[in-house]
């Protein structure tokens, strides 16, 4: 008793024969389906190249087409010609031309002579399926589906829709339960013969030749029916991305196929000679009983459809740019926002850089440019200074600050002077630590020498600017870490507020603090903010800040700040 294999080719004819060759001269019978679509004088070439091998026949031709029934039913035909024409066969082995053998056939003969009456078709129901792409699962089989859904996606999409809308559904014939699962399938010869004789086969075929990708339900339904005997699983190794397409395998993945003991893999890059002259060549080793295992390599291949689906945290690729929703971390690293700090303290920056080690920059987000650490005009990874360039794409322009800078703490300053547009994707990120002091805005505009009517329209303006911002980092979608003090509550303790900053940041600012920035002068701040009140507008974002100074000192008993 033998296996004999089908082959359905459609493309890369000299691969194909080259893998026909291979199965003869190794004693399998050959039966091959070319498809239709191919030209009469490739055809005739691909007849004359392996005409010398007699056990080699080629079926009636069909012309095939992804996911609907001409697959199926070249397959029927090219295996009602295997079992008239070679009586011998036991067991028959549906591959594809892009198929390639992985171990010696006489590993494959000898593993199917010890399960003679064993099928090996994957057979799953519809509610054990987790790899159907689409949303079809249960519908493919009540549906109708004459468009196709490759050439016609309009019409297939539309038609599906009005039978939803109609509640329309097709009868399933009695006894049948509709089962899904890898077209690629070695079945003997008792099950595939009940299967093409049967004598409801007309009624059969008839239903499913309406039913959506057919190829991968028809044999699974079926051996059902008749086989004694299912292992459900394909003795050839198919992998698919995320998306359902088949993965292709090349001269690099030669010691991954390797590692499978898979018998046949599928699909192979026609151009992967490695792979060709490797599997093909003549067998020169001891038979070996192991069994074929995929799940070796899943592990693999689960990695990459991750990187595939969500990449690198922070890297977004040309050609792989995410749907929203599907960023693997929106940013390489953590780093963190400080805003209202350089108003009350001076040089707040350079301290913070000292104390930490970590690079600070001053207003990234400045209106006029970016004003990066050392104030240079050009940053890691090319970031230029240019505020036009980075207004282009403000989300674009932290994501690459913080890959160029992958393993580097980033800090940098921001305000209600700054360019506001960024402050949604910082808000929603989980790396960005941001931690704000309200109404510091206010000191500078205490301190310069301008016209109180100007200051008091400025005043207003920047409040309302950092009031929405404020109110955009407090909603229910907000995912950074955030930390939020007036000016009066920040300036009753900090020391304290400083140090719980530091200690957010980790590293060698777990020490207590022995150097604090200087803090800016505010005597006569609370009756500045008195005065812009008395000229009707309502500072509230400074908290409740006192008139006269010492006041709140007497009061709250703040402790002292010392600056060294």
């Amino acid at each position: 008793m033998s296996v004999g294999f089908i082959m359905l080719v459609h493309e890369a004819l000299d691969r194909a024969a080259q893998t026909a060759r291979h199965f003869h001269d190794s004693g399998k019978p050959v039966v091959i389906h070319v498809d239709k679509r191919v030209s009469e004088d490739d055809f005739e070439w691909f007849r004359k190249k392996l005409a010398d091998c007699k056990d080699i026949r080629f079926s009636e031709r069909h012309a095939c087409e992804w996911g609907n029934w001409s697959i199926v039913g070249a397959s029927q035909t090219a295996c009602e010609l295997m079992l008239s024409e070679f009586k011998h066969v036991r067991h028959v082995y549906l591959s594809s031309g892009s198929c390639l053998p992985l171990r010696p056939l006489d590993e494959l003969q000898t593993y199917l002579d010890e399960r003679p009456r064993t099928d090996f078709i994957e057979s799953v129901t519809t509610d054990e399926v987790d790899w159907t792409v689409g949303g079809l699962d249960q519908e493919r089989f009540t549906l109708r589906f004459p468009f196709s859904w490759k050439r016609h996606r309009r019409l297939f999409d539309a038609y599906v829709d009005l039978q939803r809308r109609l509640k329309f559904k097709r009868k399933i014939p009695e006894e049948l339960t509709p089962h899904l699962g890898s077209q690629w399938w070695c079945l003997t010869r008792q099950t595939l013969s009940a299967i093409l004789e049967d004598p409801r086969r007309e009624e059969f075929d008839r239903y499913f030749k309406r039913v959506w990708i057919p190829d991968e339900s028809y044999f699974q339904t079926l051996a059902r029916l008749y086989s004694t005997q299912i292992e459900s699983r394909s003795l050839t190794l198919s992998k698919f991305d995320f998306q359902g397409k088949p993965h292709v395998f090349y001269d690099d993945h030669i010691q991954l196929l390797r590692r499978s003991d898979c018998f046949v893999a599928r699909k192979i890059w026609p151009q992967a000679e490695r792979l060709y002259r490797d599997f093909l060549a003549p067998a020169d080793r001891a038979l070996q009983k192991v069994e074929p295992n995929p799940l070796k390599i899943d592990r693999l291949f689960s990695r990459a459809t991750e990187r595939r689906t969500r990449g690198r945290a922070g890297l977004y690729m040309q050609g792989r740019y995410p749907n929203d929703g599907w960023e693997n971390g929106k940013t390489a690293g953590r780093y963190s926002v400080f805003e209202g700090f350089d108003d009350l303290f001076e040089d707040f920056d350079a301290w913070l850089a000292r104390r930490t080690g970590n690079r600070v920059h001053k207003h990234l987000f400045a209106k006029d440019r970016v004003r990066f650490a050392g104030d240079v005009d050009v940053f890691n990874g090319a970031l230029s200074d240019s505020a036009a360039l980075r207004d282009y794409n403000p989300r674009g322009f932290v994501t690459n600050l913080t890959w160029n800078t992958r393993g580097e703490h980033q800090c940098f300053l921001f305000g209600p002077n700054d360019t506001q547009a960024v402050g949604e994707f910082l808000a929603s990120d989980r790396n960005a630590q941001i931690s704000i002091i309200t109404g510091a805005w206010a000191i500078p505009l205490f301190h310069s020498n301008r016209n109180f009517a100007e200051l008091r329209k400025e005043a207003a303006f920047l409040q309302r600017v950092e009031a929405a911002h404020l109110d955009l980092l407090r909603t229910g979608q907000t995912k950074a870490r955030i930390s939020i003090w007036s000016l009066a509550e920040f300036i009753e303790d900090p020391m304290e507020k400083l140090q719980l900053i530091l200690d957010e940041l980790g590293g060698g600012a777990q020490r207590r603090l022995t150097e604090v920035p200087q803090m800016a002068n505010l005597a006569g701040f609370g009756q500045f903010l008195q005065n812009l009140k008395n000229q009707g507008m309502s500072p509230h974002l400074m908290g409740d800040f006192p008139i006269i100074e010492g006041e709140k000192r007497q009061e709250g008993g703040q402790r002292p700040y010392l600056v060294k």
